[in-house]
């Protein structure tokens, strides 16, 4: 079924698109079809602990898809695991001009250059109030566009602190490459500094007896060798939870689709990532030996694909384009339901 209405959708623009099919959704569910979409996308209940968090499966997704926490309660209904809400800005943000998505199909890709665009931490931290009972929300913050770098911290900050009690853990999203600048905040001092500061108001809450917010930094899959073994670093030095690995590329070796395509500016998401991030993933494994978890993301769209990323160390995965393309079924398929 999803064959036929994919067909229609490919038809509009990408991000037209994507309201068009949440909108449907959104419908379906509201003519009390919630619990019928729940029986057929049912997943197979396999429960795994990362960073003190119970999941019911490996499988969520990913951040980007539903920025500002919209369609919970629809996408809950999808059997995934989890799903990362964001990423979300203090102030809101129109993020870059449109069109700033690209359907590279012969790829099975995306480019996006959407900008981080969101109606800001107080819209979703009022959504978020009324979230589904049961499911594990990640909050995936950022910084505003407007934000110079050395003041980059107040705005993760400020996210944390509004969506410390709304959230079961923060995914912190240094790597973009559609916000000028951002991934300069992957170097060492600036991001030690940052992550420091999150991990002493984390300690705060826990010490006025709030529950512990695991912490996961999301990285690019363009850093070298030496920069992953500087992460890794970070990650034990700063005492963070773990990796989420990995986000889009600004890498176009390889493609299929037309050059107007694959030359587009932004970040590449989709089947190409698939090798490059698992790369990523099981280098950080190998050189951290395991003591912290990655939630591996990148060209996921089958079981195999899957479990060749957990395979590398990935303890959770995450999807966003495989669910455009292969449709609602995708958290089903890739855990074999």
């Amino acid at each position: 079924m999803y064959f036929l209405l994919k067909r229609i959708l490919f038809l509009l623009s990408a991000e037209k698109a994507h309201y068009t099919a949440m909108a449907l959704l959104k419908l379906a569910c509201k003519l009390g079809l919630r619990g019928v979409i729940a029986f057929i996308y049912k997943t197979p209940k396999n429960e795994v602990i990362v960073a003190g968090l119970k999941f019911p499966n490996r499988v969520g997704l990913a951040a980007g898809f539903d920025k500002d926490a919209r369609w919970l309660h629809e996408l809950s209904a999808l059997g995934f695991g989890h799903i990362e809400v964001g990423t979300v800005t203090p102030k809101p943000q129109s993020g870059n001009p449109k069109p700033r998505v690209f359907r590279l199909k012969k790829d099975e890709a995306l480019i996006n250059r959407m900008g981080f665009n969101n109606a800001g931490v107080e819209a979703m931290k009022r959504r978020l109030k009324s979230r589904p009972s049961g499911l594990i929300v990640g909050g995936n913050i950022g910084k505003n566009k407007t934000t110079p770098n050395e003041e980059a911290y107040k705005d993760y900050e400020f996210c944390f602190r509004e969506l410390y009690g709304c959230v079961d853990y923060f995914t912190v999203n240094v790597s973009s490459p559609n916000t000028p600048g951002l991934r300069e905040l992957q170097d060492k001092e600036p991001l030690l500094k940052l992550l420091n500061g999150l991990m002493d108001l984390r300690k705060e809450y826990i010490s006025n007896g709030k529950p512990s917010r695991p912490i996961f930094l999301k990285i690019a899959p363009d850093l070298t060798n030496t920069q992953l073994d500087e992460i890794v670093e970070i990650t034990l030095q700063s005492g963070i939870d773990g990796l989420v690995a990995t986000n889009t590329t600004i890498n176009r070796v390889g493609l299929k689709s037309a050059p107007n395509l694959s030359r587009e500016t932004g970040g590449l998401s989709g089947k190409p990532m698939e090798k490059p991030s698992t790369e990523v993933v099981a280098y950080l494994h190998q050189k951290s030996e395991g003591r912290f978890p990655i939630i591996g993301v990148g060209g996921i769209s089958s079981a195999a694909d899957a479990k060749t990323k957990t395979d590398a160390g990935a303890s959770l995965v995450q999807i966003y384009t495989g669910f455009i393309y292969q449709g609602p079924g995708i958290a089903k398929q890739v855990l074999g339901g």
